[in-house]
């Protein structure tokens, strides 16, 4: 990831420095996004055209639990390898699950990109069984667009298919297997076109979040892709409370780019805060006009992505409203289901034989198991004790911090990031 951060960043301008270490926690490390000073050019004048800011930052996407992909450059090509192939992954500690990635990931590493450049991608299937890739969103030759049977013949188990084409669009696209079920095993990952120059506002922050939902019967690591409900719900492959919190400076202007590829819808929520819709699948949003919301629905094979400024200081979730997926392992064990003796009167009970007798009606429905330590890392350091028996599902946490704060956490990061490089 730290490869290809550089390679980003060699792609538009110089970065500053770093923070300094404090201390080491054991999960994976994503350095904080470092905006970006673009070169002066002509804004682009596509069908995604939309208002730039002369001279505006761009910020590189930060996808938290997710690496980005490394690239190298060829004769002014940038080329991507990608591995598709089994991933054993951890949706919280001690939940495995086997699924199906990209270069050992679930979701896929990030590709990150600039309109007008020229990609080539090589992909190769370690599958046991024919594959083929499609770029979701994205205006390209067809030949290139990935359709099994219809634009190329799918790639063989162990075979190879290169795809190059100019990138023509800027914004939220993603990447994915175009056999259906194998979608559901989890082969998903984002591809962001940064524009030419930043949007108008610019941001700060710059996150990119995948929602996946997997359907894992007891004692089974495998999902079960022809499943229609689901008991495990996921931002960037972790289910809460061991998704990464997002963390931003007080006043700082945020895009967050959610992307959906599963079976459900999504109405995503934020705490504390409202957001206006900026960009689609389809690209930036060409109107000033500014509805505000604080929660937006992204469908299924949608993306949204929504801009706010952090004004309001404190720990904040950012969840799928939907009530069975702000929960993990979703079984119909709650209200009188939950124990055979439910409906039977407490000792001592004068109302025997009523219905319900001796208890309260619906008890028990919602369970919390605080796991705060089990999922610690340099993004949870302050939170309130306690914090993970409420952030449970498709839930992560939107932290408005003081900088000595956010410095401090940078330094608990880099730290941790030293110390894994030693082992």
């Amino acid at each position: 990831m730290q490869s290809s951060r550089r390679l980003f960043l060699r792609g538009l301008a110089s970065v500053a420095g770093v923070a300094s270490a404090h201390t080491a926690y054991a999960q994976h490390v994503h350095p904080t996004p470092q905006p970006l000073k673009a070169p002066v050019q002509p804004a682009g004048s596509g069908p995604q055209a939309a208002p730039h800011e002369p001279g505006a930052e761009v910020v590189p996407v930060l996808s938290p639990d997710v690496p980005d992909m490394p690239w190298r450059l060829e004769n002014g090509v940038k080329v991507f390898d990608i591995r598709v192939e089994h991933v054993r992954t951890e949706l919280i500690p001690g939940r495995v699950m086997d699924g199906w990635g990209f270069n050992g990931s679930i979701p896929g590493p990030t590709i990150q990109v600039t309109e007008g450049d020229r990609v080539r991608l090589n992909v190769e299937n370690r599958l046991p069984e024919p594959f083929s890739m499609h770029w979701h969103g994205l205006e390209i030759p067809n030949e290139m667009d990935g359709m099994p049977g219809l634009s190329q013949d799918a790639i063989p188990p162990g075979g190879r298919f290169v795809y190059e084409f100019t990138l023509k669009q800027n914004g939220t696209f993603f990447y994915h297997s175009h056999m259906a079920m194998q979608e559901m095993m989890g082969l998903i990952g984002l591809f962001i076109i940064h524009p030419r120059r930043a949007y108008t506002p610019h941001v700060d922050r710059d996150f990119g979040v995948i929602l996946q939902e997997w359907a894992l019967l007891p004692n089974n690591t495998i999902p079960n892709s022809l499943a229609m409900e689901f008991n495990w719900l996921t931002l960037n492959g972790k289910a809460g409370p061991a998704t990464t919190p997002l963390i931003v400076k007080l006043g700082e202007r945020v895009r967050i780019r959610l992307v959906n590829l599963g079976m459900d819808h999504h109405p995503m929520h934020i705490h504390g805060h409202q957001f206006s819709v900026t960009g689609t699948e389809g690209g930036r949003v060409r109107t000033r006009a500014v509805i505000p919301e604080n929660t937006v629905l992204v469908g299924v094979g949608q993306a949204r992505d929504i801009e706010f400024v952090a004004n309001n200081p404190g720990d904040w979730h950012f969840h799928c409203h939907l009530p069975h997926h702000m929960m993990n392992q979703m079984v119909s064990m709650v209200g009188p289901l939950m124990m055979s003796q439910a409906n039977a009167p407490r000792p001592g009970s004068t109302a025997a034989g009523a219905p319900n007798a001796g208890m309260y009606p619906g008890y028990p429905q919602d369970m919390a198991m605080v796991m705060d330590d089990m999922v610690a890392k340099p993004e949870t350091y302050g939170l309130r004790p306690g914090w993970s028996g409420g952030t449970m599902g498709m839930m992560t946490i939107v932290r408005v911090v003081t900088p000595e704060l956010f410095d401090k956490i940078q330094a608990l990061k880099a730290e941790q990031a030293r110390k894994a490089g030693g082992r």
